[in-house]
């Protein structure tokens, strides 16, 4: 009896193929963006943890926050000479409310003059014990700041500033130094101050010394906003 010929196309199994390879990495590609939108460090590693908003991140559920086990809040106060967080008063009373610990931070212009940075701090954020050490966020924008300072009159304008500040917070700052900016010019070796770090998911070694914050994602999504937030942990 003569074999029956085989009349399937070599061309439709490998289209085949390829449609279950194509389904598993959208599977996958689906549980990954899931997983980075819900993802926290482990409370085991880091016992103290929380999160940095500014007004872009719209209205909060401070109550919600809280139950997301939120122990502080770092609020944006201020940016720059002029700029100033319309959210930021209302959001430290919120935050005390829900027993949620809060600090101020200022958004640094590396072309901006040092004493009118300060002025603009220390108008909007009360003196208050009970405030956190000021964070200040330090990164390299074009939008503001076009062409960087030299190292030698950024460190100068940058120690000004913050003499003003920790002045008035009578506390030392924490530098929040993002990775082009240490690059550029290796602040944390050169200032001596508590440093915050940024990179998703991945604790970064930027710094190259140890860190005390780090902003482990900056894509969490809870249910105290309508918007992805900043979660930070604490190295203790």
């Amino acid at each position: 009896m003569p074999k029956k010929r085989n009349t399937r196309r070599p061309g439709a199994a490998r289209r085949r193929i390829l449609g279950v390879l194509l389904l598993v990495a959208l599977v996958a590609g689906g549980l990954a963006w899931w997983k980075a939108r819900t993802w926290m460090p482990d409370r085991r590693d880091y016992a103290v943890q929380g999160v940095w908003l500014s007004d872009d991140d719209g209205p909060i559920d401070w109550r919600l926050l809280r139950a997301a086990g939120a122990d502080f809040a770092y609020l944006t106060a201020s940016e720059g000479t002029s700029t100033r967080d319309a959210a930021f008063a209302d959001g430290v009373i919120a935050a005390r409310q829900r027993g949620i610990q809060v600090g101020a931070v200022h958004v640094y212009d590396l072309c901006a003059p040092a004493d009118a940075q300060a002025a603009n701090f220390v108008t909007i954020v009360p003196r208050e014990k009970d405030l956190l050490p000021p964070a200040i966020r330090l990164d390299i924008d074009s939008r503001t700041c076009p062409q960087v300072p030299g190292e030698a009159q950024m460190q100068s304008e940058l120690t000004t500033f913050l003499n003003q500040v920790e002045k008035h917070a009578e506390k030392p700052v924490i530098l929040m130094v993002s990775r082009g900016l240490e690059k550029e010019y290796h602040l944390a070796a050169r200032i001596d101050r508590n440093i915050w770090v940024a990179q998703d998911f991945l604790a970064p070694t930027y710094a190259g010394r140890p860190w005390v914050m780090w902003t482990a994602s900056d894509r969490l999504r809870l249910d105290a906003s309508t918007r992805s937030v900043h979660w930070v942990v604490v190295q203790q």
